[in-house]
């Protein structure tokens, strides 16, 4: 008999072992589950973390170049607002001048007959360059306003173009629309590409809505020397890409060639060093340049002279 408790002790604590033994793996199971659910929730926090780093840092750049963009942009309005206002002070300068010489014409009795002749010259030499001033002086608003309201159509249209392929600026008061050859032509072709004509035609559109300005077309290479059987060199090359941009404008998009010049300059007008590849890679393009039409200009500049 007692030999029967001792053994019914033994298995009872052989039992009791086992269930300990199952309970605790049971609850291991539980612990390694939620342990690897833990670390997947923690995968995709860093994920959406790194994702909102990416995208903030990206919102940043584009802040970042919105923000030059605007600077430049009230630079050139600074630069034109001087202009005007010291165009302005010349006006009020020659009033003053013409008022004074009209005090001394009040008194004839002690001037020459010659003298009043030269007074009477000089106050009408004096209105015709005020007139003159006033002229120029719209002329430059209108063309500021015009030139402002270029850039923003050609933005507008060429929104879906890559940067890198496509710039639009003003400088020396003119517009230029500088497209990468990586986006018109093959290396060492003058043959646009299929896909360039798109843009091209977007360009032509902005053109042919404003028909009293002029364009001329400028191609520009590296300084990497060609020679093939088709293009002597660079500025064979440069040349060459500037009239077929200039022939699809004018057969496909019906830009009147009589408002177009086509050139190049080789490598002759960098814009960048031409010691690197980002440097060389800048400097091949072509840039359509849109100006006011300059007879309208030399006969101002004509009438002041008569």
């Amino acid at each position: 008999m007692k030999l029967s408790k001792s053994l019914f002790k033994l298995f009872l604590l052989i039992a009791v072992a086992g269930s300990l033994t199952m309970t605790s793996c049971v609850s291991k199971k539980k612990y390694l589950a939620y342990e690897a659910q833990q670390t997947e929730l923690r995968a995709g926090l860093q994920k959406r973390l790194t994702d909102c780093n990416t995208e903030q840092d990206a919102l940043r750049k584009s802040v970042a170049a919105k923000e030059n963009e605007l600077t430049l942009q009230k630079s050139q309005l600074t630069t034109k607002d001087n202009q005007i206002k010291n165009l302005e002070d010349q006006i009020d300068y020659l009033k003053k001048t013409n008022t004074n010489l009209l005090d001394r014409m009040s008194d004839l009795s002690v001037v020459s007959k010659s003298g009043a002749e030269s007074i009477k010259k000089s106050l009408e030499a004096i209105n015709e360059q005020g007139k003159y001033i006033k002229d120029l002086t719209g002329q430059m608003q209108r063309k500021d306003s015009l030139n402002l309201s270029l850039v923003m159509n050609l933005k507008r249209s060429l929104a879906d173009v890559n940067d890198e392929d496509v710039t639009i600026e003003v400088k020396k008061g003119v517009v230029y629309i500088s497209l990468s050859d990586k986006l018109l032509f093959k290396s060492g072709s003058a043959v646009i590409n299929s896909s360039a004509e798109s843009v091209l035609g977007k360009v032509a559109k902005v053109i042919n809505d404003h028909k009293s300005l002029d364009i001329l077309i400028e191609g520009h290479t590296d300084n990497v020397p060609i020679n093939t059987d088709c293009i002597k060199d660079n500025w064979d090359l440069s040349a060459k890409r500037a009239t077929s941009v200039a022939r699809l404008l004018q057969s496909k998009y019906s830009v009147d060639p009589m408002r177009m010049i086509a050139g190049g300059s080789g490598e002759y007008k960098p814009k960048s060093d031409n010691t690197t590849e980002s440097g060389r890679k800048a400097n091949r393009r072509t840039e359509i340049i849109i100006t006011p039409k300059l007879d309208q200009f030399f006969e101002l500049l004509n009438a002041e002279q008569k």
